[in-house]
């Protein structure tokens, strides 16, 4: 198993930062053919050997993701994607 963990202070409101998690999560579906639903203020997300959560707090962002055996050879491109997708969402980290 091979984890991935990106936090990033968003700057903006609750109700924007959960926008910007969403969007996050479309553009990884599309991508990575990812479920996801919302419990609360986390995004839960999954398909077949990946696993993780956004969680959008009031003043920053955490990604979680938890990759199978077989999908950690694409470690570093999810990584490059979910720090795009921040960039993007977010602003650049600090």
């Amino acid at each position: 198993m091979s984890e991935i963990r990106v936090t990033r202070a968003h700057g903006t409101t609750l109700k924007k930062a959960r926008k910007g998690a969403e969007h996050i999560a479309e553009e990884l579906s599309e991508e990575f053919g990812l479920d996801h639903e919302w419990e609360g203020n986390t995004l839960r997300f999954q398909r077949v050997g990946v696993a993780g959560h956004i969680e959008v707090g009031k003043k920053e962002v955490e990604i979680y993701v938890k990759l199978g055996f077989l999908l950690i050879a694409l470690r570093p491109r999810i990584e490059r994607e979910i720090e795009r997708f921040c960039d993007e969402n977010f602003g650049p980290a600090a």
